[in-house]
């Protein structure tokens, strides 16, 4: 599977099928045209295209109905749930965090925001969304074996990179990609540094991706 960094918290997957999550995209640019999207909650920096995109997508029960009553093929989910579309399993994880869906306007409710275990070809991706630490990230680890973990580092509206060091150990994926930084000054960090501290305390890797870069997994 390769794993592409589009920017902020969108990520491509590409393997037996293209999975774009979270599909806001700084640059505006969707390298190619996905099969599925995933959606870790509903704000507008991490919804992004994903009405225009009008692709099958998953998300929580209430951004799955917003998207359908659009025209979406929308599949519907909830915390700790799993799905298998196309041949993908997804599971919703949970995530600290707030949600209502921007692109409705004031007042609508996105639900609970969340993250995703995604497994594909053999290969298992958790991407977190946007969260605080919470302790009970080791049972993601404990439960799922992920090979990767997409974790923001950004700070203010989630994590910064002390906490996302310990988020780390806790899921205790072998690699760690961080992401949510760096889209704005008010969430700009150092992600080298970040991987320079996570590198030398623990046996965890961690790749730090430029946008459009691709590593393989």
């Amino acid at each position: 599977m390769d794993l592409t960094w589009l920017g902020h918290s969108c990520v491509l997957l590409r393997g037996s099928k293209t999975i774009l999550i979270d599909p806001f995209i700084p640059e505006g640019k969707v390298p190619e045209s996905p099969d599925l999207v995933a959606l870790t909650h509903g704000h507008a920096d991490h919804m992004g295209m994903t009405t225009e995109l009008a692709k099958p997508t998953i998300a929580i029960n209430e951004v799955a109905k917003y998207l359908k009553g659009k025209g979406l093929p929308a599949e519907a989910m909830n915390l700790g749930g799993s799905i298998t579309v196309s041949g993908v399993k997804f599971t919703m994880t949970p995530a600290v965090h707030s949600n209502w869906l921007e692109e409705a306007g004031p007042g609508y409710s996105g639900g609970a925001a969340a993250g995703l275990v995604i497994r594909m070809d053999g290969t298992t991706v958790y991407h977190a969304g946007d969260t605080a630490l919470f302790s009970d990230m080791q049972l993601i680890g404990e439960l799922y074996h992920p090979d990767v973990a997409l974790l923001p580092i950004g700070g203010r509206y989630t994590m910064g990179p002390e906490e996302a060091m310990i988020a780390a150990r806790f899921v205790g994926a072998p690699l760690v990609i961080p992401v949510h930084y760096g889209t704005w000054p008010i969430i700009d960090q150092d992600p080298e540094a970040f991987r320079r501290a996570v590198e030398r305390t623990t046996d965890i890797k961690v790749k730090v991706l430029k946008p459009g870069e691709t590593v393989t997994l």
